[in-house]
């Protein structure tokens, strides 16, 4: 039997097109022995020094908050609850369409995951900052600065991306999977690339 598939997937909350590459990464999940582990990165962090409008700043800062959040959780309550907080962060920010500067999403995140209340606010009072910062710096060494979320490395190789809208399902997810695991294995190959012509396209 061969060997899982490795893959590493970095991810802001509040990024649709990471939330879309989630899906997919689901979805070949569901068909292929993949072995899968979700690590936070922040859009905040990446673009601290950067000049922004206040709509992206509100969004990041809601983002910082969620990435305390999940780091937490990934420290004291592992991997599992990583995931399950990410679901339940992406289905109020993304599907539901209330955005992430949405105060109430954090609260029903936290009740719903049943995260205990000395946790959150120990997320909160920057407790676990380092490890979130060294998080998103782990994944964005991996593909460079000039890049956002998702990150995805499949058995130890990175790329930003891949950045798809919609989600693609059945044959089409793995042949995409495929396709990037192809890639992962040419040494020297670093960029494919075209404009994006649609905007988030959620299920």
């Amino acid at each position: 039997m061969a060997d899982k598939t490795a893959v590493d997937f970095w991810f802001d909350p509040v990024c649709p097109w990471a939330w879309m590459t989630s899906r997919w990464i689901d979805e070949v999940a569901r068909h292929r022995d993949i072995d899968v582990t979700w690590h936070i990165m922040s859009l905040a962090i990446l673009n601290e020094n950067n000049d922004m409008d206040e709509a992206h700043r509100a969004s990041h800062k809601a983002g910082f908050a969620f990435g305390q959040l999940v780091t937490a959780i990934r420290d004291e309550l592992g991997q599992d609850k990583v995931k399950a907080a990410y679901d339940a962060l992406g289905q109020r920010i993304h599907l539901d369409g209330r955005g992430a500067t949405d105060a109430a999403i954090f609260d029903e995140v936290v009740a719903e995951l049943e995260i205990p209340q000395d946790l959150v606010e120990r997320a909160k009072a920057g407790e676990f900052d380092d490890a979130y910062r060294a998080s998103h710096v782990d994944g964005i060494e991996r593909v460079g600065q000039d890049v956002g979320t998702p990150v995805v490395a499949v058995n130890g190789v990175a790329f930003f991306g891949p950045v798809i809208s919609p989600a693609p399902k059945g044959d089409d997810a793995l042949r995409l999977f495929d396709g990037v695991v192809m890639a992962a294995g040419v040494d020297g190959f670093f960029e494919l690339k075209r404009t994006r012509t649609r905007g988030p396209q959620f299920d």
